[in-house]
């Protein structure tokens, strides 16, 4: 049966999209929720999945086309010869067990990457080996999380992991070794049907399997996959939650317990990662350490929509990337940055601290939670520099590979809730930042113009500041600026 892949359907605010990354090529056999494709909007990644085992059959749009919300991309061939037969697991098992037992060869060490100065220690987040598996050269062995990126340490060569020596949740050192690695050795595959299932179990398997994992606190390497090459799928996971269920009637039914529990009502405790306790400490010190106050404007976003419409083809051609709303916004608040210093500026102590360059960060949703890159010297970046750079840090803070160097400084936060649906809001300072600008959802609205009533797409804009160093009519004069900006973007370009 053929099935219809298609863009998933995009946020009001959300004009179209790009096709950012093909994870899969015409005629490859993916499973059930495997990722296929990356579809990348103004400020998140949105990945599509297959809906079943098959084969892609057909692919519409390449990497860097412009698409709409539930446009088809690609036609999917559901079960064509996705699963292996039963007839080739026996053969593919005795294939495995006639391989030779571990060469030794030269043990290496598998230490933390240096630590920069400002980070004392780090956390073992996740290991996606096990000691005894063959490994590839530059293959992820384990995720080290810090205050605010995740460090990914590879293997060195091929071969296998001997011993880990700091298991997950451990608090480690820069330089310190947490494994022991043998070169060039090769791990026996076990002599069970087991023995089909992935090396890197953790990087194969589709966001909603791992999504479904994480929110249930289950253990992938606990669950049979049913899937290609052994693949833990949904439903596997789904499966294995009935299961305890299953084991617990009938011991009860064997031996009654004095007290029977007559519903499922469970809590479940997880500690914290260092990102979500360093999200948490600063949202609560900006609250309780600042004056902090709101205030709010409204924007007509139909000079912005109709000026993308027209150039979006031709700027997408001369500088390979899409023209977006936050390029706007980017360049509509450096101006307004430059017009009122004292947003440019921070406290320091019994001093007013006022920069004279313009970085700003950008509110970018991940896997891990809330982070803020820095998109630096804005005032020397054009329209297309601020897109890629924007781009690019979204694509690595999905991936988890923000540097440290990418997460520090800025004086003005960017955070944009429209992509979600937020209609409005009060951002939370970035500190030690003294403002920060709220974006959200483009809605149509009945407006008076000129005396009559006309349908706009119409946008609030939020400010948040500081008032112990901005006082009102400097953040409403820095608000109506990006207002008058953006409603007039010709201003962007003669300075008025």
């Amino acid at each position: 049966m053929t099935i219809e892949i298609k863009v998933p359907v995009l946020p009001e605010s959300v004009a179209d999209a790009s096709i950012a990354t093909w994870h899969v090529k015409v005629g490859d056999k993916v499973s059930r929720d495997q990722n296929l494709v990356d579809i990348e909007t103004d400020k998140v990644v949105l990945e599509v999945v297959a809906p079943a085992d098959g084969v892609v059959s057909e692919i519409f749009n390449a990497e860097g086309d412009t698409v709409l919300g539930e446009q088809t991309i690609a036609n999917f061939e559901e079960g064509a010869g996705a699963v292996a037969t039963e007839a080739e697991a026996p053969a593919q098992t005795s294939e495995k067990s006639s391989q030779p037992s571990a060469n030794k060869g030269e043990s290496v060490e598998i230490k933390v990457p240096v630590l920069p100065e400002s980070v004392a220690d780090a956390t073992i987040a996740t290991w996606h080996v096990k000691p005894g598996e063959a490994i590839s050269r530059d293959q992820n062995l384990v995720d080290i999380e810090t205050d605010k990126v995740v460090l990914e340490v590879v293997a060195p060569a091929d071969g296998t992991l001997s011993e880990i020596l700091a298991p997950e949740g451990e608090t480690v050192n820069g330089e310190q070794v947490i494994a022991h690695f043998i070169a060039g050795a090769v791990a026996a595959a076990p002599a069970t049907s087991e023995a089909s299932g992935s090396t890197d179990e953790n990087d194969a398997l589709s966001p909603s399997v791992r999504r479904l994992l994480a929110e249930k606190g289950l253990d992938a390497s606990n669950i049979k996959g049913t899937g290609k090459g052994g693949r833990v799928t949904k439903e596997d996971v789904e499966k294995s939650l009935q299961a305890p269920a299953a084991k617990s009637s009938a011991s009860a039914e064997a031996a009654p317990a004095p007290v029977v529990a007559l519903d499922n009502r469970t809590d479940k405790r997880v500690p914290m990662t260092r990102l979500r306790k360093t999200i948490a400490t600063r949202l609560l010190e900006a609250k309780n350490s600042t004056a902090m106050l709101t205030t709010f404007n409204e924007v007509n976003m139909k000079p912005i929509m109709d000026l993308r419409k027209q150039y979006q083809e031709s700027f997408e051609k001369r500088h390979g990337i899409r023209l977006g709303f936050m390029s706007f916004y980017v360049k509509a608040v450096t101006e307004a940055l430059k017009r009122f210093p004292e947003v440019n500026a921070s406290i320091d102590g019994d001093d007013i601290c006022y920069h004279n360059y313009f970085d700003i960060s950008i509110a970018v949703s991940t896997p891990r939670g809330l982070v803020t890159p820095v998109l630096k010297d804005t005032d020397s970046l054009g329209m297309a520099g601020i897109e890629g750079g924007i781009r690019s840090l979204a694509l690595k803070g999905r991936d988890g590979k923000l540097t440290l160097a990418e997460m520090q400084g800025g004086n003005f936060t960017i955070t944009n809730g429209g992509v979600f649906g937020s209609l409005l809001s009060t951002p939370i300072l970035n500190l030690p930042q003294s403002a920060i600008l709220g974006m959200h959802k483009i809605q149509d609205r009945p407006m008076a113009v000129n005396g009559k009533v006309e349908i706009l797409p119409m946008m609030y804009l939020a400010l948040s500041y500081d008032h112990r160093i901005i006082d009102g009519k400097e953040s409403v004069g820095f608000l109506v600026t990006i207002k008058e900006m953006l409603e007039d973007p010709t201003r962007l370009l003669l300075d008025v």
